[in-house]
């Protein structure tokens, strides 16, 4: 489960969410690198802190953006010592035209390469290795060469990748065809759609997010209480839809509403128990 970075110096929110998360069955918790590349508490450190007070997993997410060799080989070597075995690589979002003055991107990586690195720096600084993730578009109209850069990305280290959400007939069936040929882990990206105003968003300024019209109509005239409603309905579906192309989920928490996630979990149990 995903579960975003404070903005801020005040982690109580995150940790109170983290926990209850794993109160509600999260195996691992998921933490993005300064997304959409706004600073956000480093996400690293987050996973050291969750391993520590939650004893549980933690999957940072690392982008090559932000960190030359130099600093990607400390932060690797520290995420070991503290017994963080799980990375998400990617090579993360640009940085937004109006602040390039000020903010510079370094991209001495892109995530091909960075697994690639981090493979060959287990094998010779470390007592045992990584276990290397990816993401995953299954939006991308040109599903093709998603397909290819995941082979590519696999065959320099990654074990598995989780994937955007899937939310259109598309991404259905990429789905489909990613669990047909990638050698790999696949989690099934789920985020719950909280709002008609929420999905057109998503859809239009998102990046690697689409969402079906038909279920953005849904949520036209509905209240936050209905709109939570058919949201549990919604993602709980989806997770059963899916389960037959993917060995775990991936579930975003939208607004930091981890009461939201729990009930989706707790209605997709008692849906696999009725055997709908």
């Amino acid at each position: 489960m995903e579960l975003d970075s404070p903005a801020d110096a005040d982690v109580v929110k995150f940790m109170k969410g983290a926990w209850e998360l794993k109160g509600a069955g999260a195996d691992i918790i998921t933490i993005a690198d300064c997304p959409i590349a706004r600073a956000r508490m480093d996400s690293s450190l987050l996973a050291c802190k969750i391993r520590r007070e939650l004893s549980m997993d933690a999957l940072p997410h690392m982008t090559c953006r932000d960190r030359n060799l130099n600093a990607t080989k400390a932060l690797l070597f520290g995420l070991y010592a503290e017994g963080v075995r799980n990375i998400l690589l990617i090579t993360g979002d640009p940085i937004p035209t109006a602040e390039r003055d000020e903010v510079k991107s370094v991209y001495q990586f892109n995530s091909r390469k960075l697994a690639a690195f981090v493979t060959s720096l287990a094998k010779k600084s470390l007592p045992g290795p990584f276990h290397l993730f990816g993401a995953l578009n299954v939006n991308a109209r040109n599903f093709d060469v998603q397909l290819r850069l995941a082979k590519e990305k696999a065959e320099k280290g990654m074990v598995g990748f989780l994937t955007q959400p899937v939310l259109t007939p598309r991404a259905f069936e990429n789905l489909k065809r990613a669990r047909e040929e990638l050698d790999a882990y696949l989690l099934g990206g789920v985020i719950p759609v909280v709002s008609e105003r929420n999905a057109r968003f998503m859809d239009s300024e998102i990046n690697g997010i689409n969402v079906d019209p038909a279920i953005t109509e849904q949520y036209v005239g509905k209240n936050r209480a209905e709109a939570e409603e058919l949201a549990v309905e919604i993602s709980s579906e989806i997770m059963r839809r899916i389960s037959p192309y993917v060995d775990g989920y991936y579930l975003m928490t939208p607004f930091g509403r981890t009461g939201l996630i729990a009930r989706i979990i707790e209605a997709s149990k008692t849906s696999a128990d009725s055997g709908q």
